[in-house]
């Protein structure tokens, strides 16, 4: 056989197997990917078992899913009952605690359910609360980029750069850009705040028309249907729940998490394995709270946790915290752009004011409607300094203002495509409705029962007055009427002696 001809059939072998082995490889490849889910989901579910998960054990893990309203509840319930004492000292972002410390009773992070592999299971409980995915991914957008704003002070990106790193130098807080999973999408919308606005300077075009919908108005922020189709979006926001409490987020701590999640986001279909195990974790937590049901949940986390804590420490004698001047250190002023309101301390008389010897004081007699009562004043005051907090970073990119109106005027398509983004978030909010309704209808049903039991008591041990007083008049009469009869007796006998 002639060489060259040789040569030309040894090609074209190659190009066959070639092709071959390409064809062959996704199949491979998916095949790869499900085994290794399954495996994954399989552990999980069986390491998860817990038959008295509605007990509260030695640890509380608040797991904080960003924009559910989380911060509310750290500062306006659990400040209220742990002392500072009592909490790990916190990190969002790497663990820097011995989770075998006596006195460490409280973590709240951002970290996701694999943070549990270093904590000492057996002697944790875990709460979180949920939030309508449509809504969180618009908090999540909105809160991007209004962190972000407060950088366009600088007059470029560098000056920011430069002067945020020299703040987080010089203080001991926790920054928000350490903090996932802001750490990714701050700087990002950063960066986009300062091209937009650069390009604006740049070109300044007098016939240009300018767009009234603050969620596509391009020439100052990201517009949000560009924002949730980024692979940034697609990787750390998009199902960001279900992944958290699955343990699978871009932060997680566990061995093989990184490939699952891999796998999982490669081939959307592979998403059963992780919503079955966030389910499950859902079922095993202490307490499941929603962002919309703001007034029951809250209720619910007084009567569930709130009362198991108070029981707790007091058993322990350990005294409950109220954290009544909390406020003047947990809102800095707005010019402390990305600083974390509970370890800000930018100077010495934050410091002092943080000190836990005077901020603290000790109230032993904590009950549940105090409870309730203190979060209602502390709410008012959080939600007030974050309006205001907010109003000011939102200036830097006027017009453009997020606010519930605007949010009605965007596109159904739109709406319709962030759902199909969050499928998975989607099914475990329906989930947690469910379990929420099921533990709200339980603890009203165990209020009335309370009540009616207590109603007897009232009815057999507290008679009305005039009962009382009919009952004694008989008595009387009775008694009367015997010591006539047995005197009118006595005198007869006299009488026939």
């Amino acid at each position: 056989m002639d060489y060259a001809l040789r040569v030309a059939l040894l090609l074209v072998l190659l190009g066959f197997a070639s092709s071959t082995i390409k064809e062959s490889l996704p199949e491979d490849d998916f095949e790869n990917c499900e085994n290794t889910v399954k495996l994954w989901a399989s552990s999980s579910l069986h390491l998860d078992v817990k038959e008295d998960s509605h007990i509260l054990r030695d640890l509380l893990f608040f797991l904080h899913i960003p924009r559910t309203g989380g911060r509310t509840y750290f500062h306006c319930f659990l400040k209220k009952l742990y002392s500072s004492a009592l909490e790990c000292p916190r990190s969002y972002d790497k663990l820097r605690f011995d989770p075998s410390k006596n006195k460490c009773r409280l973590l709240v992070t951002h970290d996701d359910y694999s943070m549990m592999s270093k904590l000492p299971s057996e002697r944790a409980s875990v709460v979180t609360i949920l939030r309508q995915p449509i809504d969180r991914i618009f908090s999540t957008y909105e809160f991007s980029i209004e962190v972000a704003a407060r950088f366009l002070i600088h007059p470029n990106l560098t000056s920011a750069t430069r002067m945020a790193g020299r703040l987080r130098a010089k203080t001991r807080g926790v920054s928000t850009l350490d903090i996932w999973p802001w750490k990714y999408l701050v700087p990002w919308m950063r960066e986009d705040l300062f091209a937009r606005r650069d390009a604006r300077n740049k070109n300044r075009d007098p016939t240009y028309t300018k767009s009234n919908d603050s969620y596509n108005m391009e020439e100052i922020v990201m517009p949000l249907h560009e924002y949730i189709n980024d692979p940034i979006a697609r990787d750390i926001i998009h199902n960001g729940a279900t992944f958290q409490v699955a343990g699978l987020t871009n932060n997680s701590y566990t061995r093989g998490s990184h490939e699952v999640r891999h796998c999982v986001l490669k081939y959307q279909t592979l998403g059963e394995y992780v919503l079955d195990v966030a389910k499950k974790r859902l079922d095993d937590m202490l307490y499941v709270g929603l962002t919309e049901n703001h007034r029951e949940s809250a209720t619910m986390f007084a009567n569930v946790v709130g009362a198991q804590v108070i029981s707790q420490l007091m058993a322990s004698g350990s005294s409950v915290a109220n954290n009544k001047s909390e406020q003047s250190s947990s809102f800095p002023d707005s010019n402390s752009d990305t600083y974390h309101p509970e370890n800000s301390s930018t100077n010495k008389t934050d410091r002092k004011i943080s000190s836990p010897e005077i901020v603290e004081t000790k109230n032993e007699n904590m009950t549940v409607g105090k409870l309730m009562k203190a979060y209602e004043s502390c709410i008012y005051t959080l939600r007030k300094s974050q309006s205001q907090r907010r109003i000011s970073s939102l200036k830097q990119i006027s017009p453009a203002n997020f606010t519930k109106e605007a949010r009605r005027s965007v596109p159904e398509v739109l709406l319709q495509e962030i759902m199909s983004l969050n499928t998975l978030d989607m099914e475990l909010y329906k989930y947690a409705e469910d379990i929420f309704a099921r533990k709200h209808k339980y603890l009203v049903q165990k209020s009335a029962n309370a009540e009616k039991q207590g109603s007897i008591l009232k009815n057999a041990y507290a008679f009305p007055s005039w009962e009382v007083l009919s009952l004694a008049m008989s008595l009387v009469l009775v008694v009367l009427f015997v010591s006539l009869f047995v005197n009118a007796r006595r005198t007869t006998f006299k009488l026939k002696i």
